[in-house]
């Protein structure tokens, strides 16, 4: 099966010699081996067969007019269809410099005129088999691949799901219901969509970008699974240390992520969702915490998750009309939001939800 996968015809042999004899006792010895021969008197015949075939090993003469063998060889490598074909040099002169430089040009072995069918067989046995035990194991290992990544999509989706409880733990927590978090993941996508659109973000926001921040979105708040319920949901003012408690969400949050997402750099997912859990609470002019980032030192996902979550509260639990959530925001532009963003999402105020 792996020699139809990668295109192999298997048990084919191509013989190439410009001398029709040597061709033709080649020819027997590998028809007697129980192998398929086929010939070529040339390099630039051979490399015209190979369009239309892909042997699992190729006998080339040295001296050959025109393209030689070790020229024949040298294409053949550098060519990534026909690169691991295994290839034997037949040639009358067994001077070591000339085994040598076969060697050098990518050649499995060499064999010497005239032919002893005896050792013609074993050598083309031997590289027929090794060929077929590497594509084994190419076989074996991608396979293993397959299976590895699969068991990394499963831990990756298992890990995505503890994630999402325990923000929604985390929610409930803090008396922001499942419908707040999904007009909030709506927002965040509706905005980030007008943003593409304009010229000032078009080359920062993909379609791929998109999704992800959908998806980050309700771990925003995860680190909120580390403070105190009565803080959460305390009606009156708090106290300097329990604002600092409060506060703290944002470290717990994006630490939390941060020790999830281990060794996979690549995994955007994670690394948006603690850009979003740490920064969300940043400010425009840097007033804002825990680290006092201001303007564009600000991850973009949190400016966006940060401008949706003022526009959810203001017309959700403080039960403001669009235009007036879009009036109060108008004053905190450039103070709390990039005021590039905001102006996006007054154009595209009306899909919001």
């Amino acid at each position: 099966m792996i020699y139809n996968d990668r295109g192999i015809d298997r048990n084919t042999v191509l013989i190439v010699d410009d001398v029709e004899v040597n061709r033709a006792i080649l020819e027997e010895i590998i028809k007697g081996m129980g192998y398929h021969p086929i010939q070529a008197e040339s390099g630039e015949e051979a490399l015209e067969k190979l369009k239309d075939c892909t042997p699992q090993l190729i006998l080339s003469d040295i001296s050959m007019p025109g393209m030689n063998g070790y020229e024949l060889c040298r294409t053949l490598k550098s060519n990534e269809k026909t690169r691991d074909i295994p290839v034997i040099f037949i040639s009358a002169n067994d001077d070591s410099q000339d085994i040598v430089e076969g060697f050098s040009m990518g050649g499995e072995d060499y064999i010497t005129k005239p032919f002893i069918p005896e050792e013609v067989q074993v050598r083309v046995r031997v590289q027929l088999r090794l060929h077929e035990m590497t594509y084994e194991l190419m076989e074996m290992n991608r396979r293993l691949q397959v299976s590895v990544n699969e068991q990394l999509k499963q831990m990756e989706m298992e890990k995505k799901n503890i994630l999402y409880a325990l923000a929604d733990i985390a929610a409930q927590n803090s008396v922001n219901d499942r419908k707040y978090t999904q007009r909030l993941k709506e927002n965040c996508r509706t905005i980030a969509q007008g943003m593409q659109l304009s010229p000032l973000f078009e080359e920062k926001i993909s379609d791929t970008y998109i999704d992800t921040i959908e998806l980050a979105v309700p771990l925003c708040d995860i680190g909120n699974i580390g403070v105190p319920k009565e803080i959460l949901q305390k009606n009156g003012n708090l106290t300097k240390e329990e604002e600092a408690t409060l506060q703290s969400h944002t470290s717990i949050g994006a630490k939390l992520l941060s020790d999830l997402k281990g060794s996979s750099d690549q995994n955007d997912f994670i690394r948006i969702s603690g850009d979003m859990a740490h920064h969300h609470h940043e400010n425009w002019d840097g007033s804002g915490y825990p680290e006092g980032l201001k303007g564009n030192e600000i991850p973009l996902s949190a400016q966006i998750v940060s401008l949706a979550d003022r526009y959810c509260m203001l017309t959700g639990k403080e039960e403001r009309s669009r235009k007036e959530a879009l009036a109060i925001m108008q004053e905190e532009a450039g103070i709390k939001f990039n005021p590039d963003i905001f102006d996006i999402c007054c154009k595209i105020s009306r899909q919001l939800c």
